[in-house]
């Protein structure tokens, strides 16, 4: 223990300034606390796979599940949230990470979380033989999938539009790469972080089911939690159950929201770009509780202390004023050798995709998959443009108007981390009845979940709006269709284009979900690429399997490369400050 860390706890209560509002949040902190320890001892039960872990659907269970849910979706974000750091840092300052990493997350995104599942479960359980944590891993690995890559996307999106005078202002001061990511860039895209931030919370719930209920050696493992709670409540066709899920969703999220974004987002209001401030900046009582606290703060600022040291241990041995701490220019040799290095990798690729079609499935199934594909690259573009239609006005009204956010804030979590499996007896029922046609009428659960990337993005664009543009388009008279084309759509078009990127990849994702529906003994299917990955994978087809999983990682490639790469190229280089 350091000198500075014995001198404050051996300080009496009095002269340390603890004052009632400490006493008052103190039980707060320790019931979470107590939550917490309870929660990750029963993570690390002993287990082994065959035995199976008791599941009811009794109400009184559900606080205890909601707790392991939560916890493994924290734990999840804290994972992703760390990938997005080095990805985005990465991919932003370097051209050749930049043309291996933005390609790689393209098609780890259109990866279903299923096909995550059957590659890595086998792996942890292996590494912790005998304890449920391998589980509990392989779970918290799949919300992983689920939350990493739009926040990756957003963090990559605010490095690349950074206001140049935000960059000269860093060049005069001669900061570091170290220094210019912690005090100027990462400060910039906070705000926008952090509301992807909550839309990665919701898109965990939204596939949860699947990430609670594994199946590994033909043996399914349901891990105590809520997904697993909706999975047993669908198989009963038990609705009451449903519902009770559907509350403790709700209370999950109202509390997680009061607790920790609501107070987030009031203090990252701080890192808007703008020269005055605003007297509508979003507001958090827990907020303004830890600020009346005297040793709650005290304890904050000696625990920031530590990590800031313990970060300066990576950072380069130099003060950013040397020469050292100028931009490298890349040698145009090694520029061509990367990219030659590049193009062999892809013509090795082709070649063994080639030779695995040829043996294994033929070319007349890659023929009936790319028609597949295009049945749902129709449904994706369509869902898209409608979705943008209508959230792109509604986040820019949210955005403007933060005391609306504030109270919207909860509600909009709801709605996305909503599961699309609660929808399905509805759906089921509704075209069966009818004799509705699968094709049209199961469309809409594609978007049902992914269209929240476009309004939480949109929302986080318009709230950083800086204040005297918006009193300079008042003042001006400027409104109507003109006030959009000149002042809104420009300033949240680059936060629409990563909401746009990420709900398209999700649409992928969901489209297994949402083109094969089952409750209970009925099953619909629609034409599409996702219905026939979903099939494959309840036959077992395995080469079938990764044909379908490939011709979605090449759809939506080309659907990023070809469309929102050159939408993102255009926000970075016309559309910011």
């Amino acid at each position: 223990m350091s000198k500075n860390t014995r001198e404050f706890f051996a300080r009496p209560v009095v002269e340390a300034g603890i004052n009632r509002w400490d006493w008052a949040l103190l039980p707060l902190v320790l019931a979470m606390l107590v939550l917490l320890g309870y929660g990750a001892a029963q993570m690390a039960r002993p287990f082994e796979l065959g035995d199976v872990l008791p599941l009811s659907l009794d109400p009184w269970q559900l606080p205890y599940y909601l707790l392991r849910t939560t916890l493994r979706m924290f734990m999840a974000l804290a994972a992703a949230l760390v990938f997005s750091a080095v990805f985005a840092v990465l991919a932003a300052k370097y051209r050749a990470a930049e043309q291996v990493l933005v390609p790689l997350l393209d098609i780890l995104q259109s990866i279903p979380i299923l096909g995550f599942l059957s590659i890595t479960v086998t792996g942890f359980i292996a590494l912790f033989p005998g304890n449920l944590l391998g589980v509990e891993c392989a779970a918290v690995f799949a919300i992983f999938t689920s939350q990493a890559w739009n926040m990756a996307f957003s963090l990559y999106q605010s490095l690349r539009t950074v206001p140049s005078e935000l960059h000269e202002a860093a060049q005069v001061f001669q900061l570091s790469g170290w220094q210019r990511f912690w005090r100027l860039e990462l400060p910039y895209a906070m705000p926008g972080l952090l509301w992807n931030m909550m839309m990665s919370m919701s898109g965990g719930w939204f596939f949860v089911v699947a990430s609670e209920a594994i199946t590994v050696s033909n043996q399914s493992i349901k891990l105590p939690g809520v997904g697993s709670y909706i999975a047993l409540a669908i198989e009963a066709r038990d609705l009451a159950a449903i519902g009770w899920a559907i509350g403790a969703m709700l209370i999950g999220i109202l509390l997680y929201d009061q607790l920790l974004f609501r107070p987030l987002v009031a203090w990252a209001d701080k890192f808007r770009f703008e020269e005055g401030g605003t007297d509508l900046a979003p507001r958090s009582w827990l907020l303004s509780w830890l600020r009346r606290t005297h040793g709650m703060q005290r304890l904050a600022g000696w625990s920031g202390q530590q990590l800031q040291r313990t970060l300066l241990l990576f950072r380069r041995r130099y003060d950013g004023t040397s020469v050292r701490a100028r931009p490298a220019v890349p040698s145009p040799l090694l520029r061509r050798a990367w990219d030659a290095l590049l193009a062999a990798l892809v013509l090795f690729a082709v070649w063994r995709l080639v030779d695995f079609v040829h043996t294994e499935v033929g070319w007349a199934e890659v023929g009936h998959v790319f028609v597949l594909g295009g049945y749902t690259l129709a449904r994706v573009l369509v869902l898209i443009a409608l979705a943008a239609l209508v959230w792109v006005p509604i986040g820019v009204w949210i955005g403007l108007n933060p005391r609306w956010a504030g109270r919207l804030q909860a509600v909009a979590q709801f709605l996305a981390a909503f599961p699309a499996n609660l929808l399905f007896p509805v759906v089921v029922m509704g075209v069966v009845h009818w004799h509705l046609d699968p094709d049209w009428w199961l469309s809409p659960l594609m978007i049902f979940g992914t269209q929240w990337y476009i309004l939480f993005n949109v929302i986080a664009g318009a709230s950083s709006i800086p204040s005297e543009l918006r009193f300079a388009a008042q003042n001006l008279g400027v409104r109507g269709w003109l006030k959009w084309r000149r002042y809104l759509l420009p300033a949240v078009f680059p936060s629409f284009v990563t909401g746009a990127i990420t709900a398209s990849g999700g649409s992928w994702n969901a489209s297994i979900v949402a083109e094969y529906v089952s409750w209970g003994d009925t099953t619909l299917r629609a034409q599409g690429l996702g219905s026939y990955i979903a099939e494959m994978t309840a036959r077992g087809d395995f080469p079938r399997i990764a044909l379908g999983i490939g011709a979605m990682c090449v759809f939506v490639m080309g659907l990023n490369h070809f469309v929102w790469r050159r939408l993102y190229r255009l926000a970075g280089d016309r559309l910011h400050a």
